[in-house]
């Protein structure tokens, strides 16, 4: 800066002038630039700018579309196949039902006289009523199941009157005879008033059911006497692993045929796809989704359409979300969802074409409107620019006296309080407010600040001193706790080097600098090797304390000789007695009798061991649970059994391994630690950890580890 003459050249005050002038001129002199060229050129930007924003609003509408169709179409179609399911799901319950009562009957018939039964009669047309077919030449009278099975007449009765979805249900036995209810007893007689024959054991619910050897769902069927459409749940029934009779129920889909012809409306349509990909219902009366009878309809997963057979593949077993697929030539959003009840899906299909005539609408009362407004702004441009011109004159004029003032009233303050900072030294170290800073703007907040942050940083200084040696002796004791709690677990390998019957390998890595899991093994006598693995409530310094009186408690009662059960119960008394912070344990022990290869464990809520046998892979032992230690005094503990044989490994662990979470929020879980045991059957103990470990480490990547992570490996080498 430099004086002369008493006035101040450079420095801020000129600075701030400076930069206001220069920033108004440059303002200035770019508006009447921009309005010139704007003047001349504003039919043709607002023309381009017409076309660009024509383009994004069909863009941004038919994504909007797009999202709006996708969302809907998803939850409809989980909605309708929810629905559909729901009746096959009912009809199932019943057949289940059906099949219980006949297995017990059967189970049982020492217990039961031979119930009468009756051949249709007329008089019974359309009223509920139980009625017996037989196949050509049998007689009924002979049969030796048909006498037992109308014990169930009343039970079927019952079922057909309450249920508004079956149209029958029955029970065939093996010599060719069936009981049935239904209310359309008249159309099982031929035009001389005789019976028909009704061949039981060729019908595809009879012949599916017994090849089956389970529950059925037919596929859709003409019915033998009413030619209507419907399909049959079937399940077998045995006695003593042999088949003595078939139970049933059938319903007519007409109410599902007629819902489905009702979706076709605005573009769109339902229909319903079998397990075998065959359309079964549908509003379509031509081309690909066209519905065809089961036995003559084409499977939509071998046709020429790839796409399409995809989509009803994936549609027959999960949801498939919404896609595009083209379709007869028609581009269509489809969204398909299973029936697990039956195997079948429902697929939701909309024309993509129907879906942008809103855009279409909408571009075309844009376009004028647009037109309108283009017109509007040439009438007022001109008289726009003048009132511009003079308001710009008068904004310039009021800028540079406002510079000035302003330069000044800012400075000011700002070259007092530099001069204030820079004598601050010694003693002298507090800068303090004066009146000079009471501008009431953030001059005076920066002044307030200085002062305040003046007075902080000495206490700041002297807390800081203290918290950091109080954090060195912290960091110090944790790093010895952790040691201390390393030391206490077993870690020297081989455990036990006098010993080739066995090998046995543990790792625990805590989530913090101390943890709340423990492992421990040690042999009682000779011939027993006592095995625990144990995971305490809680993480960090309580944990560890827990941990290290729950560990001590175990072991002492352990050698005492006692069984699993036995030590888990004196393990809980002992420590629900002083047990106020309400603290618990997990735990799972197991004594191995080395001379014979029996394991006798005990599990208090802790994860389920795994185990390999010889020549097997790797699988969950899922032990009963009984509740954890320190939970409740009193309880009782369950102990079992397991035979290992020469080659057979153990694995055990606690919930850090399956629960180790990655970033996306997914859990490791145990269907990957047994993938990662069974990669190497023939790993020692050692490897087995590592491999687990290896397998953990690359699921969660980067994620930080929120659990402590406890592992033991066992191996009989007999």
């Amino acid at each position: 800066m430099k004086y002369i003459r008493g006035i101040k050249l450079g420095g801020l005050q000129q600075k701030i002038f400076n930069l206001m002038l220069i920033f108004i001129l440059a303002l200035v002199g770019v508006y009447v630039t921009v309005s010139l060229v704007q003047k001349n050129n504003l039919t043709k930007v607002v023309e381009t700018a017409s076309e660009e924003q024509q383009a994004s609003i069909s863009e941004i509408s038919e994504k909007t579309m797009e999202a709006t169709v996708s969302a809907t179409m998803a939850k409809t179609t989980a909605l309708q196949a929810y629905i559909a399911d729901d009746l096959f799901s009912d009809v199932k319950s019943d057949v289940l039902t059906l099949q219980s009562f006949a297995t017990q009957l059967f189970a049982h018939e020492g217990a039961f006289s031979a119930h009468p039964f009756y051949a249709p009669d007329k008089a019974n047309d359309g009223v509920a009523s139980v009625q017996m077919q037989h196949e050509a030449g049998v007689d009924p009278e002979d049969s030796e199941s048909l006498g037992l099975v109308a014990n169930m007449s009343e039970v079927m009765l019952s079922m057909f009157e309450s249920s508004e979805r079956l149209n029958s249900c029955f029970v065939a036995t093996t010599d060719g005879c069936i009981l049935f209810v239904d209310d359309r007893a008249g159309s099982y007689f031929d035009e001389n008033g005789n019976v028909y024959d009704f061949d039981v054991r060729s019908r595809p619910w009879y012949t599916q059911a017994v090849e089956a050897g389970e529950l059925i769902f037919t596929g859709v069927e003409l019915d033998a006497f009413t030619d209507i459409a419907g399909l049959v749940c079937a399940a077998p029934v045995y006695r003593g692993g042999e088949l003595v009779a078939v139970v049933g129920a059938d319903i007519f889909l007409t109410s599902v045929s007629d819902y489905v012809k009702n979706t076709a409306n605005y573009g769109g349509f339902v229909c319903v796809v079998n397990e075998k990909g065959q359309v079964l219902f549908s509003p379509n009366t031509a081309g690909t989704f066209k519905p065809e009878l089961s036995s003559e309809a084409p499977d939509l997963r071998k046709g020429d359409n790839g796409e399409l057979a995809n989509f009803v593949t994936e549609a027959l077993t999960g949801n498939t979300g919404v896609k595009t697929l083209t379709v007869d030539g028609v581009e269509y959003y489809m969204a398909g969802v299973p029936m697990p009840t039956v195997g079948w899906t429902v697929i939701s299909a909309m024309d993509k074409a129907v879906t942008y005539q809103p855009t279409a609408e909408m571009l075309k009362s844009y376009d004028k409107i647009n037109e309108a407004s283009l017109e509007s702004y040439r009438d007022s441009s001109g008289g726009a620019t003048k009132t511009v011109l003079i308001l710009t004159i008068v904004i310039i004029a009021l800028a540079v006296v406002g510079a000035l003032v302003l330069a000044s009233r800012v400075v000011r303050p700002i070259e007092h309080m530099t001069s204030r900072i820079n004598s601050l030294s010694g003693s002298d170290s507090v800068f303090e407010m004066e009146k000079i800073y009471k501008t009431k703007d953030e001059i005076e907040v920066l002044a307030e600040s200085f002062a305040a942050l003046s007075a902080k940083t000495r206490d700041y200084i002297t807390k800081i001193t203290e918290i950091t040696a109080e954090k060195e002796r912290i960091g110090t004791e944790l790093a010895l706790a952790t040691r201390i709690q390393a030391d206490m677990l077993p870690n020297i390998y081989p455990a036990f080097p006098d010993r080739p019957e066995f090998d046995i390998f543990a790792t625990m890595d805590p989530a913090r600098e101390v943890g709340g899991d423990f492992y421990d093994f040690f042999l009682v006598d000779d011939d027993h090797l006592c095995m625990v693995i144990a995971d305490v409530s809680g993480k960090g310094v309580p944990a560890a304390l827990f941990m290290m009186a729950s560990r001590i408690i175990l072991a002492s009662n352990a050698k005492q000789g006692l069984s699993p059960a036995e030590i888990l119960t004196r393990t809980n008394d002992a420590i629900c007695q002083n047990n106020r912070e309400e603290m618990f344990v997990t735990v799972w022990l197991g004594i191995f009798e080395i001379s014979t290869g029996r394991l006798t464990a005990a599990n208090a809520g802790h994860e389920y061991p795994v185990l390999m046998n010889s020549g097997e892979g790797f699988e969950l032992v899922k032990d009963r649970h009984g509740f954890v230690i320190g939970g409740m005094s009193g309880m009782k503990y369950k102990e079992y059994e397991l035979k290992l044989t020469p080659g057979s490994k153990l694995f055990l662990y606690t919930d850090g391994v399956p629960e180790a979470t990655s970033a996306d929020n997914e859990l490791f879980g145990t269907d990957r630690m047994l993938k990662a045991l069974n990669e190497k059957t023939d790993a020692t103990p050692e490897e087995m950890l590592e491999n687990v470990r290896r397998a953990v480490d690359g699921f969660v990547k980067d994620a930080e580890q929120f659990d402590d992570l406890t592992m033991l490996g066992f191996e009989y080498k007999g």
